[in-house]
């Protein structure tokens, strides 16, 4: 094959080889991250509690002629978790790109359930993400230390850096990610594994549609409302194969993705 066939073949297919596991992967960002990796060459572990929709979205890979393994787990369940992980490493290999996805945005207005909401959110936004990144690292060090690339890839929130009233739990659970993030790359940077934060502003998903709280949900729906066309997961994850497929000696380190009309 000439220098130039091989090229073209890698530019359409950057992530060809890699192995990544998507949290949180049966909707929006996670769906979309994992069906774009595997059209871009990945051997895709989807992970998320909602195995049927997890069946689908492999088999819809599969039929595109991807590479992808369903991995019914919760993240808020350590076990669980350690049990995926084996599956994982049985089928289809070590891990080297992980996008740590899986979350919650749940409403915390005091006296309207906020502590139940605020451990719920602790549980999958903070502990689970500790959980995914405790499981996999040892596999990402292993491949950077075999000269290849590895990548962590959390997503966060711009809810991380601003006020959200009436979401204060999942702002601070999504500050305390972006600077976890932060502290891991000082981390793991020495062993070549490359440490990404996406932190999206409002994207079309179905986050929205579990707030649970009508009035809520009013309001947020009246707030995106105003902001035009919004991004999709699908652009999310753009960015998110785009940092994976850098260089090895090229890490973004910290990538925003907004509505054009959020400020």
């Amino acid at each position: 094959m000439t220098t130039a066939a091989t090229q073209s073949r890698s530019s359409v297919r950057p992530l060809a080889g890699r192995v990544a596991v998507v949290t949180g992967a049966s909707s929006g960002i996670g769906e979309a991250t994992a069906r774009l990796l595997a059209e871009q060459g990945a051997h895709v572990a989807l992970l998320a509690r909602r195995a049927e929709r997890l069946t689908g979205h492999v088999a819809r890979i599969e039929a595109a002629g991807g590479r992808a393994l369903a991995v019914p787990a919760d993240v808020a369940d350590p076990a669980s978790l350690t049990a995926a992980a084996e599956r994982i490493r049985e089928r289809i290999g070590r891990v080297d790109l992980v996008v740590n996805n899986a979350g919650l945005a749940l409403p915390d207005l005091l006296g309207r359930g906020a502590e139940s909401n605020w451990q719920r959110m602790i549980e999958v936004n903070v502990s689970g993400a500790l959980s995914v990144v405790t499981t996999f690292t040892p596999d990402l060090i292993e491949a950077a230390a075999d000269g290849g690339h590895a990548d962590l890839v959390n997503v966060s929130s711009a809810a991380a850096q601003t006020v959200l009233p009436g979401f204060a739990g999942y702002a601070a659970t999504k500050a305390a990610v972006s600077h976890f993030s932060r502290n891991l790359r000082a981390e793991l940077s020495p062993h070549h594994v490359r440490v990404t934060t996406i932190e999206p502003g409002a994207i079309d998903t179905e986050l929205r549609d579990h707030l649970g709280d009508p009035a809520i949900s009013a309001a947020v729906e009246e707030a995106v409302g105003s902001l035009g066309d919004l991004p999709t997961g699908t652009d999310v994850a753009e960015v998110i194969a785009f940092a994976a497929s850098r260089p090895r000696h090229v890490n973004l380190s910290l990538l925003s993705v907004l509505p054009t009309l959020e400020a």
